[in-house]
């Protein structure tokens, strides 16, 4: 197989990539193209084993950090970009870039570790000091739907933790439905079964109808939702949960700032 056809299928989402790095198209394809010209001067540079996006990924990395292609002014029609461009403005370029292989690009931390030439100690480190940073730009407001008192306190923590604020913890649908249009929230943290014996997953979609928030699932049952036969929610957490778990979940949630999908109940 041709160095080409190998990594055809990933260079859309390196460019993706490079934009969101860089915070700019031009700039970001400047350094992708760089990367191309670099291959084809010497298709050596790309190794014959391991995984061709690893690899891609790691090289273009090694590339970015050489050169200084000069920043190009570009306003981009996405919302998204922009939005990145902003909030990463005060970021680290080192925690920045971990960061996005993590919650842009979807990378395990083991295989950022190759791409960054870091262990994986260091890649939690980095992603640590980049959601706090961007929590602390994105300060947000959430709802918490959770009918344990303990593990809706353990939340409402985390939350607090992260610099957002708690408008509320609401146990049963009427609860939800109450507290949202009384508070408004920007974010919904929700259990999937309630005290009332209604479903989590009903006031939630009650609620999507009207308004696209992101929302995060923490459930005791997952299966519920990952059935693989209807809409199924970005982000999810199996209880017991990991606190830092939900923490990045969060910080992804604003980010990355996706449209909340409807999940069929």
């Amino acid at each position: 197989m041709s160095l080409s056809t190998r990594i055809a299928m990933f260079l859309p989402y390196l460019r993706r990539f490079a934009r969101a790095v860089t915070g700019s198209q031009t700039t970001g394809d400047g350094y992708v193209t760089a990367l191309l010209e670099a291959l084809i001067e010497d298709v050596a540079l790309f190794p014959d084993v391991g995984n061709d996006r690893v690899q891609l990924y790691k090289l273009f990395i090694e590339l970015f950090d050489k050169l200084n292609i000069p920043e190009k002014k570009w306003e981009s029609p996405y919302l998204w970009e922009k939005n990145a461009s902003e909030k990463f403005i005060s970021i680290p370029e080192d925690p920045r870039k971990a960061f996005l292989l993590h919650a842009l690009e979807e990378f395990t931390y083991d295989e950022i570790s190759e791409i960054l030439s870091v262990s994986v100690s260091d890649v939690e480190r980095l992603i640590e000091t980049a959601s706090n940073e961007i929590s602390a730009q994105l300060h947000t407001t959430i709802l918490i739907i959770e009918d344990e008192p303990l593990i809706a306190l353990d939340i409402q923590n985390m939350v607090e933790d992260l610099g957002h604020e708690v408008t509320g913890i609401a146990r049963t649908h009427e609860e939800v439905m109450k507290l949202f249009d009384e508070t408004q929230p920007k974010m919904i943290l929700a259990d999937i079964q309630l005290a009332d014996g209604s479903s989590g997953l009903e006031a939630v979609n009650d609620i999507l109808e009207t308004i696209e928030i992101p929302v995060i699932f923490i459930t005791a049952f997952p299966e519920k939702l990952l059935t693989g036969e209807r809409p199924e929610p970005t982000f999810l957490v199996t209880k017991p949960f990991n606190p830092d778990m939900v923490k990045a979940l969060i910080t992804q949630a604003l980010f990355l700032q996706q449209d909340a999908k409807l999940v069929q109940s």
